[in-house]
């Protein structure tokens, strides 16, 4: 059986590898280069974030970054791991045809993919959902989404306020088992995430937190999202949705009331993440302890949206 085991395992590579060429051969629109290329990059404001799309479908070294969390995601793209007692939690997910890179990864740390037991997101777009329904597939783990995403989840991205028509920009539909509400606390074996609703970039966008014990200290960590701004989003003459300021500016407060030692993104170059896990090998866990870092993020992304505010209420 584990010849049988071995030879699946190869295949889900050749697929997923296949699957991936045909997204970077085929030429992506003037969107989909662009997404989410507004928010602060590498702790700086301004900057490119999202950085080359074909980076978001190439593997990279899985790696520990602090207590239970790894990174098991694709050179461009964060996907966290949390190890419990319980089981696994798997945080964030890729562009389409990448899931056998994560699996992959979670399999060379050590870890069965197969006990994962939660699927989490940060937002419902095709560069962080197009792995979901794989692992829900693969795990039959339980997807819990907050309430406001669940029907962009479900829809593929059709109902997406500004990717709705472009097909390039949709995902495989994925059906929430649990909704989530801003507050809302999820636990399994000993380790708890907060959920923080900061909507905006998807009316359901989330920022996690948690902490996480390492070398005797107990660092809080926060998986930042929502500071992002995708070219062709209007607040104020024709809003791409009605109150998508105000969910911006409720977004940026929530952000700034947070203070975590370690802050992560799922954009690799939201947190210069090629930087530090260089500097990890001699540095250890303070290479990722960044207050200032998420501060810059954070400042970075809100005088983008005042800067976008502004040139709206020009007469």
């Amino acid at each position: 059986m584990g010849f049988v085991r071995s030879i699946l395992v190869y295949r889900r590579f050749l697929v997923g590898f296949f699957l991936a060429g045909l997204m970077l051969s085929a030429a992506p629109s003037p969107v989909a280069q662009a997404v989410h290329g507004q928010a602060s990059s590498g702790g700086k404001p301004g900057g490119n974030p999202g950085g080359n799309p074909k980076s978001w479908s190439e593997p990279t070294e899985p790696f520990h970054i602090a207590g239970p969390i790894y990174y098991v995601g694709t050179r461009g793209l964060s996907v966290f791991l949390i190890t419990t007692s319980d089981g696994l939690i798997l945080l964030g997910g890729a562009v389409l045809g990448t899931a056998p890179l994560i699996e992959a990864s979670i399999r060379k740390l050590g870890f069965k993919p197969e006990n994962i037991r939660i699927l989490l997101l940060n937002h419902a777009h095709f560069d962080h959902v197009g792995t979901i329904a794989d692992f829900k597939k693969l795990t039959g783990a339980k997807v819990e989404v907050m309430e406001a995403d669940v029907e962009l989840l479900n829809s593929g991205g059709t109902a997406d306020y500004l990717f709705a028509k472009d097909t390039k920009l949709h995902f495989p539909p994925v059906t929430t088992d649990k909704v989530l509400r801003d507050g809302d606390t999820v636990s399994l074996g000993g380790v708890s995430l907060t959920a923080h609703a900061t909507p905006g970039h998807t009316p359901g966008c989330t920022t996690w937190a948690t902490t996480a014990a390492e070398g005797g200290r107990s660092y809080v960590v926060v998986f930042a999202d929502g500071a992002g701004i995708n070219p062709g989003t209007h607040f104020v003459k024709n809003p791409s949705y009605p109150g998508i300021a105000d969910d911006y500016r409720r977004t940026f407060a929530v952000l700034e009331s947070l203070h975590p030692d370690i802050y992560l993104a799922y954009h690799a170059g939201s947190f210069d993440l090629e930087g530090k896990q260089a500097r990890a090998t001699t540095e250890g866990v303070q290479v990722w302890v960044d207050p200032q870092g998420y501060r810059n993020y954070v400042a970075g992304g809100k005088a983008k949206f005042d800067e976008e505010v502004a040139k709206e209420n020009k007469p």
